[in-house]
């Protein structure tokens, strides 16, 4: 069992309808999305071609951020806000969808840009099924 998973199985009131097995899946999926942005921004700064790679850093940086944001405001439950969450999942998504796109670019020439629009394809379908899921 995961720490998120443990985490929100301990939690000591109730969720209010929210269906633990999306949210558990979306906060894991948003950590994994913001750590593989930040290793290939790094390793983007590593390559050769790393002036052609502007675009793409700047894209995992921001990702990184709006994802690393998403989970931790994921985790926290208490003074829940419906719309806060929507709005922070909305923005999750659309900032995994043009980083996948950005990194899909590359994907063939550098395999940590395919590792990296994979695991944003991920987080994206995550905080999309939340957003569904939710009243």
């Amino acid at each position: 069992m995961t720490v998120a998973a443990q985490m929100l199985e301990t939690y000591p009131k109730d969720l209010g309808g929210v269906d633990r097995d999306k949210l558990r899946a979306c906060i894991e999926a948003c950590f994994e999305c913001a750590q593989a942005c930040t290793a290939c921004a790094d390793a983007c700064l590593s390559e050769d071609s790393v002036a052609e790679l502007t675009k793409c850093i700047r894209s995992n940086l921001d990702c990184a951020d709006v994802c690393d944001t998403t989970g931790r405001v994921l985790s926290r439950h208490t003074g829940y806000d419906a719309n806060l969450t929507r709005a922070v999942l909305e923005a999750c998504a659309a900032a995994c969808k043009s980083c996948g796109d950005n990194c899909a670019e590359h994907a063939e020439m550098h395999q940590h840009c395919r590792v990296c629009a994979e695991a944003c394809r991920r987080c994206e379908q995550a905080c999309r099924d939340l957003i569904s899921s939710l009243g």
